[in-house]
């Protein structure tokens, strides 16, 4: 399985946006710019989170994007299948009933054991994500960033915002 580029750009910029005090918004183009990404391509990222309910927007010269809910109330799944869909990942096409082995269809009364371990890992998957919040990844913050790139990503971030977010 292999998730978009925009799966780990989006769940970067709501971790920031969950890390900011309440009611501050950052337009798209400096977090595309913190995260040294393409504006355009995060830019549609976040109209997907936008459109699921995650993100909210503010117009105006301290305009942007925000979290629309708390950081608790938003888990890891919840950004993944705004950006991804609810699709699964293992797609089970029933190779085993072609070929000059297969036998008729009705004689297949339980989906193989490839099918039901790929489902069950897909579940784990989704349960892990689905436990773990923005909130919880702040929480980590200081364990999983070095301190002198969190104190330049702050400094950075003020600036760009004093300005206008330009």
């Amino acid at each position: 399985m292999r998730l978009s580029d925009g799966t780990e750009w989006t769940l970067h910029c709501c971790t920031v946006l969950a890390a900011l005090p309440e009611g501050i918004a950052v337009p798209a183009g400096v977090l595309a710019e913190l995260h040294g990404v393409a504006p355009a391509y995060l830019a549609k990222q976040l109209q997907l989170l936008s459109a699921a309910d995650l993100v909210s927007t503010r117009r105006g010269r301290h305009g942007g994007y925000q979290l629309a809910r708390s950081p608790t109330a938003i888990s890891l799944l919840d950004v993944v299948l705004a950006i991804e869909g609810p699709e699964p990942a293992f797609r089970c096409s029933e190779i085993r009933q072609r070929g000059p082995s297969a036998v008729p269809a009705e004689r297949y009364v339980r989906p193989c054991g490839i099918a039901r371990r790929m489902w069950a890992a897909e579940q784990a998957w989704r349960d892990e994500l689905a436990a773990t919040t923005l909130a919880d990844l702040c929480a980590e913050l200081d364990a999983t960033v070095d301190p002198q790139q969190m104190e330049r990503a702050f400094t950075w971030l003020v600036s760009a915002l004093d300005k206008g977010g330009s």
